[in-house]
């Protein structure tokens, strides 16, 4: 990746760049100016120009410091590279000392009494927006330390960040509510309002997402998680003209484009994505951002061809942050899958396998997975050994606070198979992977592409049933296809055929030695299924059976991620239709 920070060893010509941008005084609204500036710059692949306008006032200005900071940490993020990390690490605690600067310096006796006296708190609007700048650093700060420091220890640090930075914007969010009858709305109080509005939103919709029993405990630590109130929040703060709301714009597409179909039901809100994203792709054609989002959009349309060709615009809009890249192939990767083009499929996941650091258990895994979908001959040209993929993946797994990744460990978990000299090999693996990342809610769009999916599961099923030489895993293997059929057959509308698959898996339920996942899973399938066929009850009884009767099995977090979207979804309609 070309680092977006430079060393002050290099050209002049750079620093004279940066401070031909540079306001001789660095007042809220001129800081406000240059950070439109420098966004505007972020958003037409000019990261490094941002970084330039953004680094030299960072000890000076508040918004100058959470500019800065917050590219460093992006950077961070997207590399995982060390000196990156200490580089973004080293850049937030300086940007909380210069917001610390500018904050309201109360005294104890002055709170006691403001409330005796029941008194307005008394707040410049500088004061006002360096406790939000304040807010969104701590933010940024909390979600560093989980990514750095691994430990238990790093955990809770990172946790308690969390807390004081939500802390920081509830406080924000009653000076906007105090405030905003008792002055007119300025073009800095408007920035303030957008502010408050990304931060509680963000929060509450992030929360929301949670199972109960974990929402509860995070209520108890002060926490609120409300579904609605982020996104209205989101939603309030996007339409404002502010700095922020293209923050608040990139997280509901977060939301409606990943998060809801990962942790979800696998039905993100396109049509809303598509009405948030329109004004930036007028503003930014070639926005490597815009660029991906409207991919995406199109992935979860069905349109394969088009998004393809948008991640392959992204990819060449620029060459600054290669992180955007691998964000590419890993789409590019999927989106041949889908029309089972395994060796276009393999080129993307071998890119990562090379150029990425984000989780390479789950590259490697996928390339082996695909790899065994090809071809014996179409295999070879490739010059992989399959079996050798396969016996790296424990290796390579990461840990945060000392516990294992989910899918990671759900990968080398399988890829223990290939442990023995004597393999036992995997069943349509590429399929399987498919289903842990939802991605039949996508394929399922398309029918064609969906046949295709299950002709390739009844040749695997064939084969199962007429191997001589079954292996240990049969029952397993026999099971997986079935769920995988199902799937497919429940997409294509074919309901009481699905609901025989779903049903076979449940009932060897004590035959199952390893994949302890498969039941569970289904049974949440097929409360899907019921509400599918109009039966909300015994759907909702299903996916409570799912969530109550099992655990420790692999991806439970996840199951329970998307249990917890289903029933909200079914109940929520349950109720708008007895109203």
């Amino acid at each position: 990746m070309a680092q977006v920070e430079k060393t002050s060893s290099e050209t002049k010509n750079e620093d004279t760049f940066a401070s031909s941008f540079v306001a001789p005084k660095v007042d809220l609204k001129g800081a406000l100016k240059e950070s439109f500036m420098a966004l505007n710059l972020f958003l037409h692949n000019k990261f490094f120009e941002a970084v330039e306008l953004l680094k030299p006032w960072r000890k000076d200005s508040m918004y100058h410091a959470m500019g800065y900071s917050s590219i460093m940490t992006m950077q961070a993020g997207m590399t995982f590279a060390p000196k990156d990390l200490e580089t973004a690490t080293a850049a937030l605690e300086e940007a909380l000392v210069t917001c610390q600067r500018f904050r309201r310096k109360a005294t104890f006796v002055k709170a006691v009494s403001n409330i005796i006296s029941r008194r307005v708190e008394q707040v410049t609007e500088e004061e006002m927006h360096a406790e939000l700048c304040y807010a969104e650093v701590l933010l940024l700060r909390g979600a560093l330390t989980f990514i750095g420091d691994e430990s238990v220890i790093g955990f809770i640090k990172g946790g308690m960040k969390m807390r004081a930075s939500y802390q920081a914007f509830k406080h924000c969010q009653e000076l906007l509510n105090t405030y905003k009858t008792l002055t007119e709305e300025s073009d800095t109080f408007r920035n303030f309002a957008g502010g408050v509005n990304m931060g509680i939103g963000s929060f509450n919709l992030m929360l929301s997402l949670f199972p109960a029993r974990v929402l509860r405990l995070l209520e108890f630590l002060g926490f609120a998680g409300n579904r609605e109130v982020g996104l209205s929040q989101l939603r309030e703060g996007a339409t404002k003209s502010s700095l922020r709301s293209i923050l608040s714009t990139l997280t509901l597409l977060m939301f409606h484009l990943y998060t809801s179909v990962i942790l979800g039901t696998g039905e993100g809100n396109v049509a809303e994505a598509e009405t948030l994203l329109a004004p930036y792709v007028d503003q930014f054609p070639n926005g490597a951002l815009m660029l991906f989002y409207t991919a995406r959009i199109a992935v979860l349309k069905g349109n394969f061809k088009l998004a393809q060709q948008k991640f392959a615009e992204c990819i060449v809009a620029q060459q600054e942050w290669y992180q955007i890249h691998h964000l590419c192939y890993w789409e590019l990767m999927w989106s041949h899958s889908f029309q089972q083009n395994w060796l276009e499929a393999y080129h993307y996941a071998d890119l990562l396998c090379k150029e990425s650091k984000w989780s390479q258990a789950i590259y490697v895994f996928q390339k082996a997975s695909i790899l065994t979908m090809m071809a014996d001959e179409e295999a070879m040209k490739t010059g992989e050994q399959v079996e050798n993929l396969f016996r790296q993946v424990e290796g390579l797994r990461l840990k945060f606070a000392g516990k294992s990744v989910p899918t990671e460990k759900f990968a080398a978990q399988k890829a223990k198979r290939y442990s023995d000299p004597d393999p036992s090999k995997l069943v349509i693996p590429a399929l399987e992977m498919m289903y842990v990342w939802n991605g039949f809610a996508i394929v399922g769009k398309r029918p064609e592409l969906t046949e295709n999916i299950l002709n390739t599961i009844l040749k695997a099923e064939d084969q199962l049933a007429n191997d001589p030489n079954p292996s240990a895993y049969l029952t397993d293997d026999q099971c997986l296809v079935q769920m995988l059929k199902g799937l497919c057959l429940r997409h294509l509308g074919r309901l009481l055929d699905a609901e025989s698959c779903f049903t076979y898996v449940i009932l060897n339920e004590k035959n199952i030695k390893h994949d302890a996942y498969l039941v569970p899973f289904v049974t949440y399938e097929l409360g899907l299924l019921y509400n599918q066929q109009g039966d909300a009850k015994k759907a909702i009884t299903y996916i409570e059976n799912a969530k109550l009767n099992y655990k420790d099995y692999s991806m439970e977090s996840r199951l329970h991620f998307r249990i917890h979207a289903a029933l909200s979804s079914i109940r929520n309609s349950v109720k708008s239709t007895m109203e």
